[in-house]
């Protein structure tokens, strides 16, 4: 999943002003739709960073990638927004998929969704029919869920605390601080596999989630969280990488636990993804198989073993229950539909 998945990143081909001209990134700033054409590294600090750091070799850390990522920085297209719906947007679909897959999908799926209320007006199968070829549908399911509540019960103003995001339907710990510090800039850290496994290495140990957690927290340099965040993220899939991590050429070695040496602690710990099971021939792919053919219109429920390729009556029955449970399909007279 190294900066694939969630750590899934993406490039963004902006317009390129040619001059270096500080540009706020605070509170203030407009947030911009998805058609916003901006370089991202006008965004960088242009000067010196004054922002408190964590003292001790924690705050040398800190330094070192802080001057490491302007010059390296990705172009991310949601980085020149501060519209909560459009980071959420590009969160959720950053989940555990190819890079090169979500930036059109992003695009077009806010050209269409542009608001939070243009979501939650939309049926469920909408935003499912837009999810094609990212996969996990059960995530525009829970994305047109979420827009609706955010429209019900916030009257469409996303909440800004950790414990109010996660009660939204399908935001959980990373989410609910990723909307904060992208969206809202707040000094919150997010911890996903990149993150988690920088903080393995550079403390030669495996840790639990509660431990990710607060020392992530703890390096967030005060009035910096934006910037320090997607720093510690593209560190994560740039240098600090799942199978070939760049500890020779890595620009906080002397701060490291790890450097390389010895077993590697990111393998369990909290945070990082771990080897996923085979796709060809399963569960998922055989649900997944469905919903792609009810983008194109209803299925008879007679013809579901054979969208699903299996032979095992037990098997497409219990496949075709967890589909009814998850909302994904809805049936009528026989015919299958998207919700």
């Amino acid at each position: 999943m190294d900066g694939l998945g969630r750590g899934c990143w993406i490039e963004h081909v902006g317009l390129r002003t040619g001059v270096d001209v500080p540009i706020s990134i605070g509170r203030s700033l407009a947030p911009l739709s998805c058609g916003a054409e901006l370089w991202h590294s006008a965004n960088l600090p242009t000067k010196p960073h004054t922002q408190a750091a964590p003292p001790g070799a924690d705050g040398r850390f800190v330094e070192l990638v802080r001057e490491w990522w302007p010059e390296v920085a990705r172009d991310l297209p949601w980085r020149a927004s501060r519209d909560p719906w459009e980071v959420l947007v590009s969160e959720v679909m950053a989940q555990q998929t190819q890079v090169d897959r979500v930036i059109p999908k992003w695009k077009a799926f806010l050209k269409r969704f542009p608001t939070v209320e243009t979501a939650a007006a939309a049926t469920a199968g909408e935003l499912i029919e837009l999810w094609d070829g990212l996969g996990y549908n059960r995530r525009a399911l829970n994305l047109h869920r979420c827009a609706e509540t955010v429209v019900a019960d916030y009257e469409g103003e996303f909440p800004e605390t950790v414990a109010e995001l996660m009660a939204l339907p399908g935001i959980g710990p990373y989410t609910a601080r990723a909307i904060l510090a992208f969206a809202f800039e707040h000094d919150v850290a997010v911890v996903d596999t990149n993150v988690g496994r920088v903080l393995a290495r550079l403390n030669a140990r495996t840790l639990s989630a509660n431990e990710a957690q607060g020392l992530a927290d703890e390096l967030v340099p005060t009035a910096a969280g934006w910037e320090w965040n997607q720093a510690i993220l593209d560190f994560g899939a740039m240098v600090c990488t799942k199978r070939s991590p760049e500890c020779s050429q890595c620009p906080a070695r002397s701060v490291c636990k790890w450097s390389g040496e010895g077993a590697d602690p990111a393998v369990g710990s909290a945070g990082v993804s771990s080897t996923q099971a085979v796709f060809a021939g399963s569960d998922r792919q055989a649900r997944g198989e469905l919903v792609r053919q009810l983008r194109s219109g209803p299925v008879l429920v007679v013809d579901v073993a054979e969208v699903f390729g299996f032979d095992d009556t037990e098997r497409t029955n219990r496949v075709l229950r967890s589909l009814f449970r998850d909302g994904l399909v809805v049936e009528e007279d026989g015919r299958l539909t998207l919700p």
